[in-house]
């Protein structure tokens, strides 16, 4: 194995525990951070692929963005910071269950499909322009969906977290007196 498969499979080993400790881990605020820490890794793996401008988009996007977003709601939505008992429903064990029978299946999936083949690490991997073209032309429409999705979702974070906004109830209607409200009959 050369240098840069040992660094390659290190960074997966870190993005795969990180990313083990963010669905584990019972306060959101450091979910988050350990979401950081794997997009972080991704990003490395991207280097180690010569795959620079993905790996700045992945830094720039995923770990500039969308964990501030996530930062921004739970701090908008008073969701509780500290550990909470209110966030365990009690099947951990199914969940883990599930996730490892999935993850047996997809490794050994990979593992019949792609056996024998060898991917040489090279530099000079994909071109900026190939990689916009295909970002621009195919999955614009993807794209601009998620993005407002995400805006949606903070302006609905924004919404429930206002105190200040409630419908307002209507005041009573005034009857003349003697007249019975609705239902006394």
């Amino acid at each position: 194995m050369s240098g840069q498969e040992v660094v390659f499979a290190l960074l997966g080993v870190v993005a795969v525990g990180s990313g083990i400790m963010v669905v584990t881990t019972r306060q959101l605020v450091h979910a988050a951070l350990w979401l950081v820490v794997t997009f972080g890794a991704l990003a490395g793996g991207y280097l180690v692929l010569t795959a620079e401008f993905v790996a700045w988009v992945q830094v720039l996007i995923y770990v500039g963005a969308i964990v501030v977003l996530l930062l921004f709601g739970i701090m908008l939505t008073r969701a509780p910071i500290g550990g909470s008992a209110d966030l365990d429903s009690g099947n951990r064990w199914v969940a883990a269950g599930v996730a490892a029978a999935t993850a047996a299946v997809l490794v050994t999936v990979m593992a019949m499909g792609f056996w024998d083949e060898r991917m040489p690490l090279r530099a000079g991997g994909g071109s900026a322009d190939a990689l916009g073209a295909a970002v621009f032309r195919t999955w614009v429409l993807p794209f601009e969906v998620l993005s407002v999705l995400l805006l949606a979702s903070l302006v609905g974070a924004i919404v429930l977290s206002r105190s200040d906004i409630r419908p307002k109830s209507r005041p009573a209607e005034k009857r003349p007196a003697g007249t019975p409200a609705d239902g006394e009959r």
